[in-house]
């Protein structure tokens, strides 16, 4: 009876586990190999090509428009990355001291950015900065001296898609710290004022230590959304100026529907993903160390 109720229970798992697995299967798996293969081949975008090996990898290490891609791409990840948390847990923090439907409100107005189309997003940030009539030129021109056309300035123009981007995503990141905070009991506050624990004490011995494990999720998946962007860049620049902002990601769009090159964007495809993989595990593994300590 008891070898029935496990196969039983067996059975009932698998069925529960198939629709994941034929999923990961056909959404994930074949298309990963299918690129992988495609990677070895000089095939256009669509049908077969002949194989080539490994000259296409060998072709990525003297390609300056995929070099400048690579640098461009990690570039955006230090100027968003680490911005983009801190500032979700100091916003965060302070949404947790409200209360009620101040709190609420709050807390919509920054996650509402987020649930905006990219194409509402980059249209509010044109006109905010705009040459002639933006409201943003007005802290500019006192500071750099002149106006500036933020994003057809080759110095300004990745900094500027930073921001945007920032501004677009932080609702997400400050809706996982609220959840976080939340979750840390008062009574640990309430004991470390009894003890005559500062602010920063109090953060640095209670706050900080139990909201790392939402801060190393924040972190982790912040690093894979910034590698893969591409929205941003292409409807504000294009690209541009002078190739300072292009990306990996709109590097393999070009080679593979404007220049009907399938097997080396594939190249270029497979790159990127192990470059995801490799520093994702390389994150979570010191993130772990930290966490553990």
């Amino acid at each position: 009876m008891a070898v029935n109720n496990k196969r039983s229970q067996y059975w009932a798992a698998a069925v529960l586990v198939a629709p994941f697995v034929i999923a990961q299967i056909v959404l994930f798996l074949y298309p990963t190999s299918q690129m992988v293969r495609l990677s070895f081949t000089d095939a256009p975008l669509i049908g077969e090509g002949s194989w080539v090996g490994l000259d296409n990898y060998a072709r990525l290490i003297g390609d300056r428009l995929f070099l400048r891609a690579t640098w461009n791409t990690f570039y955006f990840v230090l100027l968003t990355v680490v911005p983009t948390t801190l500032l979700g847990l100091m916003i965060g923090m302070m949404v947790t001291r409200l209360k009620g439907w101040l709190q609420a409100a709050v807390l919509a107005c920054f996650f509402l950015p987020f649930v905006l189309p990219i194409t509402v997003v980059t249209t509010i940030w044109e006109w905010v900065l705009d040459l002639q009539f933006g409201i943003a030129q007005y802290l500019i021109e006192p500071i750099v001296g002149e106006r500036v056309s933020v994003f057809r300035t080759r110095a300004w123009a990745m900094p500027g898609v930073a921001i945007v981007t920032i501004w677009w995503t932080i609702g997400f990141t400050v809706l996982l710290f609220v959840a976080g905070l939340r979750n840390i009991s008062p009574d640990l506050y309430e004991a470390a004022s009894l003890d005559g624990a500062s602010a920063w004490e109090q953060f640095r011995y209670i706050t900080w230590p139990l909201i790392w494990p939402v801060t190393a999720l924040v972190l982790t998946i912040q690093l894979i959304a910034q590698l893969k962007i591409f929205d941003q860049v292409y409807i504000l620049t294009e690209g541009g100026p002078a190739n300072s902002t292009y990306v990996l990601v709109q590097y393999i769009f070009r080679q593979a529907f404007q220049l009907n090159k399938g097997g080396y964007a594939s190249t270029v495809a497979v790159f990127l993903f192990f470059i995801i993989v490799a520093l994702s595990v390389f994150q979570y593994q010191v993130l772990r160390t930290r966490d553990s300590r």
